[in-house]
């Protein structure tokens, strides 16, 4: 079994952990010309950004060819899901394959302009995180089938959320004080390519928003000016080196 991720502070990368298998980062298969993967059975797990998929798992899921006997999607969230897995399984058949299991996972949500982190971690006994992990996994090595569905309300929710969002997210509203070391770390932890160091930190216009860099940086210097959390999260699961590994595209 092989599974495809793309992680930012742990969630996906620990939920692809738990289900197993060859674990393939990718952004760091993003840019390969040859994305035709075979194996019984081949999976995605991503985080779910304004109820949609990031939009280089979208670039993934359009270049790729995939021949399994077994293919699965499962996208991690913390408030909404939308329709974004329903879309991500409509898309799978205009790109000419399917998905035999659509799921989705309510997590810590890390999205600072709206939740503070605290509150987020005091809600996961409730939110069942580690349950319904568990379920997936089971799921998936029974190979299960499961279609996602959404409402019609979800499915207007979802379309108009993204045709508001602008297509090239600029970090305009990334603010590094002080304590900053130019460590590395920010661009490390990049999925997107997105930052530079030399003396000061730089971002440019390919951003992901998925905040890797506010939430991993390791004195706390990145921020958001309407963030609501001045605390960061990152899945007790998984270690920096590992998001590091994953997201590290060269320097």
């Amino acid at each position: 079994m092989t599974i495809f991720y793309f992680t930012a502070t742990g969630n996906s990368l620990a939920v692809a952990k738990s289900i197993g298998g060859t674990l393939v980062s990718i952004p760091q298969v993003i840019d390969s010309d040859d994305l035709h993967y075979i194996d019984d059975a081949i999976g995605v797990v991503f985080p779910i950004y304004r109820l949609a998929e990031p939009k280089m798992v979208r670039r993934f899921l359009g270049k790729a060819k995939f021949e399994a006997d077994y293919l699965f999607a499962i996208g991690t969230y913390g408030n909404m899901s939308g329709a974004a897995m329903w879309n991500v399984q409509k898309q799978a058949l205009k790109n000419g394959y399917h998905f035999h299991y659509v799921n989705d996972l309510l997590m810590v949500d890390n999205y600072l302009p709206m939740f503070e982190i605290d509150k987020q971690i005091a809600r996961l006994p409730e939110k069942d995180t580690a349950q319904m992990t568990d379920k997936i996994a089971n799921d998936i090595r029974q190979r299960k089938l499961m279609y996602a569905k959404a409402t019609p309300a979800s499915r207007t929710l979802t379309a108009v959320l993204d045709f508001a969002m602008p297509k090239n997210k600029n970090a305009p509203r990334y603010i590094v004080d002080d304590k900053c070391v130019t460590c590395g770390i920010c661009a490390q932890v990049c999925p997107a390519h997105n930052i530079t160091v030399s003396d000061k930190v730089n971002f440019d216009n390919n951003c992901e928003q998925c905040y890797a860099c506010i939430h991993l940086c390791p004195h706390n210097a990145i921020h958001l000016k309407n963030e609501k959390s001045n605390k960061r999260w990152r899945n007790p699961n998984v270690s920096l080196s590992e998001i590091i590994d994953a997201n590290n595209r060269g320097m």
